[in-house]
């Protein structure tokens, strides 16, 4: 099951191991348990600090396996075979449970050590999904800091009958204590906020004791990114605070046209914007929403906690999101068959039919990729005519099991109450109103700006991009903006760090020309 090259790596890992650890696999018959046999044993025999043994237990989930340190109530569980983007999962755990030292806070692990509470969590993942190994990891290790949290991470594509009973139609989806606890990409900060009721306020009064910043940067794009190296290397006080670090990369599945890079996806590339930013004299603020800008002498950040940050300049780099439809349906069957992640989601809907709203590159694209997946798959374009490059539109027309339908409005996704049905649409030839049945609707129309709240602040367009100069100066002295919220057209990755340099530059040149006697008066303010 592993290739010479992975068993290479892997070994150099458990070579870290501190303590003995044990494999228990819960097996039957079928091939998937005889799969993940021979993988768990491929894995024993490269550390002799590794045992494995099968459970004798007729009941449970199977394959399944657990990863435990003898003598110690330390475990966690697998229910399939981490392959694919969860295989770093499976090797943190095998490192993690082995004793290697787990890399966060003091504070955030004495504060996960302290909840008081039994907590069972169960996290349904895919394994082409790149937003899973977030949560896994984050619950496998809390689970590890904490044995009163316990935690199975679920393959859904082998337990579809669980899928289908609790009715789960995107993933990451997390259960906690049979309760639905979370949906989508969370990190261990996120998962404590929720469980520690009181640790929002306490940050919020943390951030706002700080010391006013040179520059501050709201978004931690690519744009927020190469604004903090290139503001932190004039020498001056940066921060960034952003909701989560990385922003809509993280949802990227493949990059391939960032030059010198010649392909990566989303998360990695997120994992190298953040380690550069650290390189620096950087205070990352993460998981921190902005909800008010306050123009002055020092310009205030509001926080969603109720925290505030002051700064003498701002960049604005708080990019984008997946455009909605806004049709009849859409928020009520959002994450019950309406999705906008196909390489997350779309191993859920296997052998099923779905749609695909969307004629772009983006839309075509997930039409391909869900083609090989569902049983059939329904590509619904407002225009005449297919927007995507002509590849990708003879890709597509190549495949048997896509129907291809242009001049359609999407009027009405439909379901019975729980779950996607249907989806109505308007011919626009005809003004005939068809319907047509599946299960899932996946929406690829392009991004919308998360600037909403800057409403009544900064200029804005009329599709909610901030206004933007050459220098990217906004209306607001002192406030600059990047990436893919401004007015710049071609929201690319490459543009959006180019534009987040130049921001930084401006920002430091605004800071240098400014009178002398507003930076004492503003130096002055917070002492």
């Amino acid at each position: 099951m592993l290739d010479a090259n992975l068993k290479t790596q892997l070994k150099s890992y458990l070579e870290k191991l501190v303590y003995p650890i044990e494999i228990v696999a819960a097996l039957d018959e079928g091939d998937k348990s005889r799969e993940l046999r021979e993988t768990l044993q491929e894995i024993a025999e490269l550390s002799d600090k590794i045992t494995l043994s099968e459970s004798s237990e007729a009941s449970g989930r199977k394959p399944a396996f657990s990863i435990n340190r003898p003598g110690t109530d330390i475990s966690v569980k697998f229910a399939g075979i981490p392959m694919g983007h969860e295989f770093t999962s499976l090797v943190l755990a095998l490192l993690q449970v082995g004793g290697h030292p787990i890399k966060l806070d003091d504070a955030v692990i004495e504060q996960i050590r302290n909840l008081d509470g039994d907590y069972q969590f169960e996290t349904y993942f895919s394994l082409s999904c790149q937003n899973c190994p977030d949560v896994v990891q984050a619950l496998n290790t809390m689970s590890i800091i904490n044995p009163r949290i316990k935690h199975v991470a679920i393959d859904g594509a082998l337990y579809q009958g669980e899928v289908d009973e609790r009715q789960i139609m995107s993933v990451p989806t997390v259960y906690m204590n049979g309760e639905l606890f979370g949906q989508g990409r969370s990190g261990v900060e996120e998962i404590l906020a929720k469980l520690d009721t009181g640790a929002s306020a306490r940050k919020g009064e943390e951030l706002s004791a700080k010391e006013a910043f040179d520059v501050l940067i709201v978004g931690g794009g690519p744009a927020g990114a190469a604004a903090a190296v290139y503001a932190a290397r004039k020498g001056i006080r940066t921060g960034v605070v952003a909701e989560r670090f990385g922003g809509q990369v993280l949802d990227t599945m493949a990059i391939e046209n960032f030059i010198s890079v010649k392909e990566t996806d989303g998360p990695k590339f997120a994992v190298a914007l953040e380690q550069h930013v650290r390189a620096y004299d950087v205070d990352i603020m993460n998981l921190q929403r902005a909800v008010e800008l306050v123009p002055g002498k020092l310009i205030e950040v509001k926080l969603a906690n109720g925290g505030v940050l002051k700064s003498k300049t701002v960049i604005l780099s708080t990019g984008a999101r997946w455009r909605e439809i806004n049709v009849p349906g859409e928020q009520q069957y959002r994450n019950n068959g309406v999705a906008y992640c196909p390489h997350c989601d779309g191993p859920l809907f296997k052998g099923k039919r779905v749609a695909v709203i969307g004629g772009g590159n983006s839309g075509v694209e997930a039409a391909i990729d869900l083609a090989g997946l569902v049983q059939h798959v329904t590509l619904i374009e407002y225009d005449s005519a297919l927007r995507a490059d002509e590849v990708l539109q003879r890709k597509l027309r190549s495949l048997g099991n896509v129907n291809i339908i242009t001049s359609a409005q999407t009027t009405e996704i439909h379901g019975d109450g729980k779950k996607v049905n249907g989806l109505s649409y308007k011919d626009r030839t005809t003004d005939q109103i068809k319907q047509v049945e599946l299960e899932g609707v996946f929406i690829q129309i392009g991004l919308v700006p998360n600037t909403e709240w800057l409403k009544g602040t900064v200029a804005l367009s009329r599709f909610g991009e901030i206004e933007v100069d050459a220098r990217g100066q906004t209306s607001v002295p002192g406030v600059f903006a990047a990436g893919d919220a401004t007015t710049v057209p071609f929201k690319q990755i490459v543009i959006a760090a180019g534009d987040g340099a130049k921001a930084a530059l401006s920002a430091f040149d605004h800071i240098i020309r400014s009178p002398i006697d507003e930076v004492v008066v503003a130096e002055a303010a917070v002492v």
